[in-house]
């Protein structure tokens, strides 16, 4: 059985696969329109972030299952594979700790500008006064829209540093010291700072919108570390101009496919905003579970048969 890996990958994992006698056609910098030609007769895909689409799809002769090597998978055709048979998994709560700590990340430096302290700095510019003006993020209330595997490991984080949280899902955990709120309007209102966890789907693209955006408290603070297009994005700035709101996001959208390279959006240069280069679940920690997952995946169903984490085929 062949594995085409259209994404970095650890290479001990890459061997692990080879020990248990599987082909692997190690492509890291493939792009979404290399697949096509890559993928030939291989059996399964691996990707991170690179996009898997449907001409990738019907291009696999031989193709089983894609596999996203992290837990969203909207950079796949879920429906292209679900109408040729081809199984999508995931995997999902293997690099929760990671996004966790980069979105409190993100809060701490919104909080004390700790970005703007270190380029004035470079810039010999010195400013402490401006910069001795952070409110604080204890006793301060964060409301998590998805409380899935990530929104429960920044909760434990966020109580730690003395924090309120209150969140809003449709599954609700207990025992995790979590309050519910039963309407995203409320707990929008409610915050200080409001950190998003959801998939994207139909029902989550454009949700952070003028009108979330409009019950929001003046100054306050939104991370985003899930998907680019459940915020409104010129809602963002408006609110950003006419609220004081400040946001830290490690998506956004036309985020390059590469891994450098040039890179343009409306969001660069505007005072507030902070973004990352979509690198939350990029630690080796989050990296090491999310490939020894894959190999369970792949090494299962070449023993028995059987999808794990499968999304699209039951």
């Amino acid at each position: 059985m062949k594995v085409l890996i259209a994404d970095k990958f650890p290479d001990n994992h890459i061997q692990t696969l080879k020990d248990a006698g599987l082909e692997i056609i190690n492509e890291p910098k493939a792009g979404e329109n290399d697949i096509p030609n890559l993928v030939k007769d291989a059996d399964f895909i691996v990707v991170r972030s690179t996009n898997v689409n449907a001409a990738a799809i019907n291009a696999g002769t031989n193709l089983k299952i894609v596999i996203r090597a992290g837990s969203g998978y909207n950079n796949i055709d879920v429906a292209a594979a679900t109408a040729k048979g081809v199984s999508v998994s995931n995997t999902p709560g293997k690099n929760s700790i990671a996004v966790a700590e980069l979105a409190m990340g993100l809060i701490i430096s919104l909080d004390r500008k700790i970005p703007d302290n270190v380029k004035d700095f470079k810039n010999s510019v010195w400013n402490k006064a401006k910069y001795s003006k952070a409110e604080g993020l204890y006793g301060k209330t964060l409301g998590i829209i998805g409380v899935g595997n990530i929104g429960k490991e920044i909760a434990k984080r966020a109580q730690a540093f003395g924090m309120k949280v209150i969140g809003f899902d449709v599954y609700k955990s207990e025992g995790i010291g979590i309050e519910y709120i039963d309407y995203i309007e409320i707990l929008v209102s409610m915050s200080d700072i409001i950190t998003l966890h959801v998939p994207s789907n139909p029902q989550t693209k454009g949700m952070f919108n003028d009108k979330l955006f409009g019950v929001m408290k003046n100054g306050a603070m939104l991370i985003n570390t899930s998907r680019a297009d459940v915020i409104d994005e010129d809602a963002l700035l408006r609110a950003v101009k006419e609220k004081g709101i400040t946001a830290g996001l490690d998506v956004f959208k036309g985020e390059p496919e590469g891994k450098d390279g040039a890179v343009a959006s409306k969001l660069q240069n505007v005072e507030g905003i902070y973004v990352t280069h979509h690198i939350g679940a990029s630690t080796e920690q989050a990296q090491d579970a999310v490939a020894e997952e894959t190999v369970k995946i792949i090494t299962e169903f070449k023993k028995s048969g059987k999808v794990l984490n499968c999304v699209n085929i039951k």
